[in-house]
């Protein structure tokens, strides 16, 4: 692999970078192709892996897709295989931090909309300029944007193309934490140190139902809670346990 993404592990997170800084990260197809090698190997690692980031190297999280390498025409291992790759990454069973600092633009955009959570530092400057360019997005951003920030924000979004501060994004609900610049790394490890504290099946298992359950009916919903339910983590007993015996040495 050319290193367009790497992939740092530490105490069962998974950091994956995109790095190419020289162009802002620009996202193009060989930068996919190594994404989509990382996830697919991710979705086999959920014993060892409990939570995956995803970030920019250098100056941004990223600019978007690389206007150059679609103007020369893309040839993809196969069709959407870039939207395919970024579907696969919102469906790791592992929950999934698009941690963003910089720019994201447009495609980069639509990455990130595919983790679980977002956070963004205050600076970061958020965008969707597909109607700049005379494209449309073919990555999920009519969907998953939506979802995210409601129909209404949504659509002022993709209409102004306008650039959006990490504060502004968190206060519309695209991202879900803003943080100080001079502390992202700080924040961002001890959210992940949070979330790696808690139960690994219980992360997998809510995911998976919501993934699952997404647009049915409230009553089809609850079924499918009910009867389709993982049921408990094979640590559980021992959770209780530690917090019932840390209980009787308070008293």
């Amino acid at each position: 692999m050319a290193g367009l993404v790497l992939r740092e592990d530490r105490d069962g997170l998974a950091t994956l970078t995109l790095n190419r800084p020289e162009k802002l990260n620009s996202l193009n197809l060989e930068m996919f192709v190594e994404l989509r090698a990382h996830v697919d190997q991710l979705a086999h690692e959920i014993d060892r892996i409990g939570l995956v980031v995803v970030r920019g190297a250098g100056k941004c999280f990223s600019a978007g897709h690389d206007l150059a390498d679609i103007a020369k025409g893309e040839r993809p291992p196969k069709p959407n295989f870039q939207s395919e790759t970024i579907e696969r990454l919102a469906d790791l069973p592992q929950p999934v931090i698009s941690a963003v600092h910089g720019h994201c633009y447009t495609g980069a955009l639509e990455l990130a909309l595919a983790g679980d959570l977002i956070v963004a530092t205050e600076s970061a400057k958020f965008a969707d300029t597909h109607a700049r360019w005379a494209l449309t997005p073919i990555w999920g951003m009519s969907q998953r944007l939506p979802r995210r920030v409601g129909p209404s924000k949504a659509r002022e979004m993709m209409l102004t193309c306008r650039t959006y501060s990490g504060v502004e994004a968190a206060a519309m609900g695209l991202a879900n934490i803003c943080v100080p610049d001079d502390s992202f790394d700080k924040e961002l490890r001890t959210l992940a140190d949070t979330i790696l504290a808690n139960s690994w099946f219980s992360h997998r298992a809510n995911k998976r139902l919501l993934i699952e359950t997404d647009g049915l009916p409230l009553g089809a919903g609850l079924a499918h809670e009910v009867y389709r339910n993982p049921g408990v983590g094979p640590d559980m007993r021992e959770r209780i346990a530690a917090f019932n015996n840390k209980s009787a040495r308070r008293a």
